[in-house]
């Protein structure tokens, strides 16, 4: 029952968080396209906060490729062997 409940109050702290930090950043996205000189309820307005957060989205993308295994190809190599024939009798 314990364990349920500190569940419960780690998921619901999280989410809490991921909302608040998406408003913020929703706050901050909007500020930027109005110091560029866009107003709100535009299609103008509403490219610059999709822009942003394609770029936002890019950049996570090339973060999650850090890794330098990842970036080399995948090389499988397996010998043949091929045996020789034995001759054949005459």
């Amino acid at each position: 029952m314990y364990f349920v409940s500190l569940s419960m109050l780690v998921l619901v702290s999280f989410l809490t968080g991921c909302t608040a930090m998406n408003a913020r950043q929703r706050e901050a996205d909007e500020d930027k396209c109005r110091s560029y000189g866009f107003t709100q309820r535009n299609d103008a307005f509403a490219e610059c906060l999709q822009r942003i957060e394609l770029d936002r989205r890019a950049e996570r993308r090339a973060d999650m490729r850090v890794d330098p295994f990842w970036d080399r190809p995948m090389v499988v190599y397996r010998p043949v062997v091929v045996a020789p024939r034995p001759p054949r009798p005459r």
